[in-house]
Parts: structure tokens; sequence; C-alpha cells
């Protein structure tokens, strides 16, 4: 599929729509809140930090709303969602962390699958009542690298590695979106559930490593290989707004997708497997007890 070289400028008008953008304060977050709020969006900025949001918030123009929300805290993630209320035409599953030293969430989580993809989970199936259009949930070529331990996801009885644990919440990411797009296709919704990933994009979120080498080896590659944040947001901004089938995933178009235009990209068959989706929503379920709320769904 080509895309024409399409970039932020190629964005339809948003007005008098809603959507919420996870991690807005900094890096892909916040480029891609600026874009959508320029085209005429309500875009709510979900984040830790509500001072900094608001500041940044300030900066934007158009029309913004900073609310507090910890992914790393499973009620805050309900008490934003028990909070909401109209209508949200998109949710952007942005905010992440990357390949950090061993923590655990406030709910005992490993902190990248709990972060990256049990937040979001739990996040966007206690909004999906609210949700008309799409949920766009970020993923990287690090899924590539990475594999599900469905009885193991928070690294309880394997030796702790950054990096794999970085790659099985992206390749997570994919599996929700795959497994959500099933399950609304069943439950006759049209809410469509994709992803993106912006290549690699210099941002904050490859500074927090505690790792010296790892630290020096991605400021080198922010300086010499990766696009800009803004130029990172257009695949997410792409799979947000124009008119792509359920299950999509937006990538740039160059070389090993680092860089590039937004286009339909590939994954690895274990990101393609849909029992073991299943298999992750399940699971998913028995840790955050949210479940997918079929009975209360746009249609």
């Amino acid at each position: 599929m080509t895309t024409h070289k399409w970039t932020s400028a190629d964005l339809p008008s948003f007005e008098g729509r809603t959507v919420v953008v996870t991690g807005a304060n900094s890096g892909l977050g916040l480029a891609t809140t600026r874009e959508l709020a320029r085209v005429g969006a309500r875009v709510v900025l979900a984040v830790r930090d509500v001072a900094r949001g608001t500041d940044v918030a300030g900066g934007i123009g158009g029309t913004t709303e900073v609310r507090a929300l910890d992914l790393a805290d499973l009620s805050s993630v309900r008490r934003f969602a028990d909070e909401w209320s109209g209508d949200i035409d998109v949710l952007v599953n942005n905010a992440g962390i990357m390949m950090v030293p061993e923590a655990r969430t406030k709910d005992g989580f490993e902190s990248q699958i709990g972060t990256n993809h049990l937040g979001h989970f739990a996040l966007t199936n206690l909004l999906l009542p609210h949700i008309t259009d799409r949920v766009v949930t970020l993923a990287s070529q690090a899924h590539r690298r990475g594999t599900i331990d469905i009885g193991d996801l928070n690294w309880e009885s394997r030796t702790y590695d950054r990096t794999g644990a970085y790659g099985q919440s992206k390749l997570a990411n994919l599996l929700f979106s795959l497994e959500l797009q099933r399950r609304l296709r069943e439950a006759g919704s049209t809410v469509r559930a994709l992803n993106a990933h912006p290549g690699w994009a210099a941002t904050n979120l490859q500074s927090h490593s505690g790792n010296r080498f790892a630290g020096a080896v991605m400021s080198v590659g922010n300086k010499v290989i990766a696009q800009d944040a803004d130029a990172g947001a257009r695949p997410t901004l792409f799979a947000a707004s124009q008119d792509l089938p359920g299950g999509s995933y937006v990538g740039p178009d160059g070389f090993y997708e680092v860089r590039g235009y937004p286009t339909l990209v590939g994954r690895t068959p274990e990101a393609s497997d849909v029992e073991l989706a299943k298999q992750l929503w399940t699971t998913s379920e028995q840790l955050t007890g949210v479940h997918f709320p079929a009975d209360a769904l746009k249609r």
C-alpha cells in the first residue's frame, strides 16, 4: 500500500471529535496531541503528572483537557474511567516505558508489561462503552525480538532481561489489538482496533535504561539514525484518521521501518497467532480483573 508520503498536513478535520491520548505530555504523545488539536479535536491529555501536563497543554493551542492517569496503578486507571462521561471518538494508547531496570507496578506487575500492556488493557476495556470509532495502540519493531510467556508474564520465574521484557510488552500490544478486533467484530461493533509504531524516533523514551552503555548507544542512534518526534507520530496520526480496516498495523515505509512515511506494515507469526492472543487476553483479564464489556459497546 502506498500513501503518497502522507504527513500530518494531510490530516482531515477533527472538529467535534474527542481524542484521549495517554502519555501526552512529551515525545510522540505530545506531537500527536499537538497535531490533533491543530485540526480541531478536543484532546484529553491522560498523564501521570497533571501539573506538567497543564504546562504543556498551555502551549498547544486548540481545545485540550488534562486528566490524571497512571497506567502503573490500576486504581488510577479505574478512577480515570469512572470519572469519564460522554463519547470518545479515538483512544490513543501511546504511553510506555522502554528497557528499564527491573521494577514492579503498584499492583505487583513487571513494570514494562504492567505499563505498556496491562494498564492499557484495563483502560481500553473500561472506556470501550464510550468509544465510537477506534482504538490505536502503539507497538514497536521490538515485538520482533519478543516472545510471550503466558505462565510468567511478570518475570517471576525467569532471570529478568529488560530488552526481553520490553519486546514481550510490545508483542502483547499487537496481540491485544488482534483479539480486541476479533471481539469487537463478533459483538457487532463498528469500533476498530489498530496498531502503529513510530520506527526509531528521538524521544526521552530511550533515556531510562539505567545502563550507561545502552544509554550511549541510544543517544548516538537518536542523533544519527532516528527521525524526530513529529515524524515518529505520523503512523499514529495515520492510524487515527484514515479509513483503515480493523487489525491494521501502520509504520514507516523506510528501510527496516526505522523512518519514513506511514504505510501498512507486517508483523511476526507470533504477533498474528490468534490462539496466543486469546490466551493473553484471558490472562490479562485474570491479572487486572477487567473484562470485555460486550453488552455495553457502541454499535
